[in-house]
């Protein structure tokens, strides 16, 4: 795992950074540089900040940085260095620890999907790239298969390359629907509960055809295992988010798997213009401070940071239950968000309140407190807290709770 202390040693060995570090100013200058407070931009803006219960929603910023990540924004801000080389360089070591053949870092995970088809329709071909996503009147092929339950929102990514989106239910009608115009076999793995047809039939499938398959696991990690996991299944792309539980940029994704289609997507990414993918720019800080993400997280005590997690959202839930009519379930989603997490009810008839009012109120409250309102009471997760945060959430839920109380 990289810490603090061998950060720059680690960084200033990858023979692209290989001056990172380095600069002509003397130390005596340095040591004697007076010491500025740093300007507080929210402040001045007046931007409301807040305890973040909810968990890693884009629409509030996702997660929050590790200093080893912010560390290595900065230090890497100061020097300049070819976008390709950081991508290639960092892109071999995320291979190296998830398994797969190639990687290259993204503008998220609904970049890596956009990108990663790119590649499989247009291989290394730059007319191709070009005719992105105009592929009528082209011999490209122009077709997606994916199951019903699983073409929500997301799946947009996809069309945005000019393909459109094949239905089906079964592996049945999968089969049906490959013809010549099939491009990718696309899977989403936090809707795999919803479908009929599981991970490995769909890999089996598109072996069976010699059509690729991606994957979207976005907000899939932790089990950190699912970093890999899906790589060793045999799925030509797999897609995540860096911005979530790994604590990379939140502007930052992975796209992942077979060599020949990372090569290809990356024809189709910045520094390169006349592509789909120009404006999915990611500047070599994210890049990099992706990688250190990706490389703490791995390596951190799982089993660890579940207990402390665990212990914060006990410390809610006793806090809550001690008012009478409240009652609290504890769960861990087993697709997206994995992490331990808990739903506050309560009997309308003893506690005056709805849930809507309630985060209404933590969220006005100072300090500030983010939750998510359910039809019929709240749901809260602990692992975008700050240490010492679960007692102020605890102590807040609680005396709504009361003040409500009839």
């Amino acid at each position: 795992m990289l810490n603090r202390r061998t950060l720059i040693k680690h960084l200033s060995a990858m023979p692209l950074l290989g001056g990172l570090f380095g600069g002509t100013t003397p130390l005596p200058s340095i040591l004697t540089t007076s010491v500025v407070s740093p300007r507080n931009v929210l402040k001045e803006l007046g931007l409301r900040t807040f305890i973040n219960a909810a968990g890693t929603y884009t629409a509030m910023t996702g997660s929050l940085m590790e200093d080893d990540v912010v560390e290595t924004i900065q230090a890497s801000s100061k020097e300049f260095v070819m976008l390709d080389d950081v991508q290639t360089k960092v892109g071999e070591k995320i291979a190296a620890l998830t398994h797969a053949e190639s990687a290259v870092v993204t503008a998220g995970c609904f970049s890596a999907m956009t990108l990663g088809l790119a590649g499989v329709l247009t291989g290394m071909d730059q007319k191709k790239v070009e005719m992105l996503p105009h592929l009528e009147d082209t011999d490209m092929k122009s077709e997606v298969i994916a199951q019903k339950a699983h073409n929500i929102g997301y799946s947009h990514a996809l069309t945005n390359t000019g393909c459109k989106i094949i239905q089906v239910d079964t592996l049945e009608e999968a089969e049906k629907a490959i013809n010549e115009k099939t491009a990718l076999l696309w899977f989403l793995n936090i809707q795999s509960d919803k479908g009929k047809i599981q991970h490995q039939e769909w890999v089996d499938l598109g072996k069976k055809h010699n059509i690729p398959t991606m994957i979207d696991m976005a907000a899939d990690v932790p089990p950190v295992e699912n970093l890999w996991k899906f790589n060793d299944m045999g799925f030509d792309l797999v897609c995540v988010s860096g911005g979530k539980a790994m604590r990379g940029p939140q502007s930052a994704g992975i796209l992942m798997g077979k060599k020949q289609y990372i090569a290809a997507a990356r024809i189709s990414m910045p520094p390169r213009g006349s592509t789909i993918g120009r404006g999915m720019k990611v500047n070599k800080e994210e890049i990099l401070g992706m990688y250190v993400a990706l490389d703490k997280f791995i390596a951190q005590d799982h089993k660890k940071e579940w207990k402390m997690l665990e212990d914060r959202i006990s410390t809610i839930a006793n806090a809550v239950k001690s008012v009478n009519g409240v009652t609290v379930e504890t769960y861990a989603p087993a697709l997206g968000n994995h992490t331990p997490s808990m739903r506050i009810m309560w009997e309308t008839g003893k506690i005056n309140l709805t849930p809507k009012a309630l985060q209404e109120q933590l969220r006005n409250g100072n300090p500030s407190i983010e939750i998510v309102g359910e039809p019929n009471g709240i749901s809260l997760t602990a692992w975008m807290l700050k240490p010492g945060q679960d007692k102020i959430v605890a102590a807040r839920l609680k005396e709504e709770f009361t003040k409500a109380s009839v």
